[in-house]
């Protein structure tokens, strides 16, 4: 699959929210973002990133989620001058779709962590091992919560931190990748 096309027609967030979101869409996905906090721990860290990192995440508007996760990819981007975010409709992007089926589903949302030239490094989701701590914990039901409540400000800062752990890790494995290396002369 050519990640990079995909990349370029996939949308920024405001402009995936604007063009696929409800007005209720949009709501919740800015009560979520206006709750998300880095550190400055975090921050720094998104900001010492010497490689570009193209995530592409494929996503819907209306999946609870992608409400949690999408902002914080945001927030995440916005703190890494390195970061290059953009979101994929899951309901438009089908190739997209069946390339990142995880455990033989289409599951949301999705995140490919890509490298400058567009390699892949990684891919991640549908939930976030917090997540999924919690659903087994309560042993709850639904496979895509409607994302009318927000998750508490302690499972926002898991789900988030869940996040960065995987940016970190592939951050790392650019800035050590020898072809990338000897491309930079570094």
């Amino acid at each position: 699959m050519d990640f990079q096309a995909t990349f370029e027609r996939a949308l920024p967030y405001h402009d995936f929210l604007a063009r696929y979101g409800t007005e209720a869409h949009r709501e919740r996905w800015r009560a979520v973002y206006e709750r998300i906090r880095l550190t400055e721990a975090q921050r720094q860290m998104l900001s010492g990133a010497q490689r570009r990192i193209n995530l592409l995440c494929l996503a819907g508007t209306w999946c609870g989620d992608c409400v949690t996760q999408g902002p914080i990819l945001q927030r995440m981007a916005e703190a890494g001058p390195e970061i290059r975010l953009r979101f994929a409709d899951r309901d438009t992007e089908a190739p997209l779709q069946d390339e990142v089926m995880l455990n033989a589903g289409r599951r949301i949302p999705v995140v490919l962590f890509l490298s400058e030239d567009f390699q892949e490094c990684a891919r991640y989701g549908d939930r976030t091992l917090a997540v999924y701590r919690r659903m087994a914990h309560e042993r709850l039901g639904p496979s895509c919560p409607t994302g009318i409540v927000p998750p508490g400000p302690d499972q926002l800062a898991d789900v988030t931190a869940d996040w960065l752990r995987e940016f970190e890790r592939v951050s790392l494995m650019l800035r050590l990748s020898p072809r990338l290396r000897a491309l930079h002369g570094d």
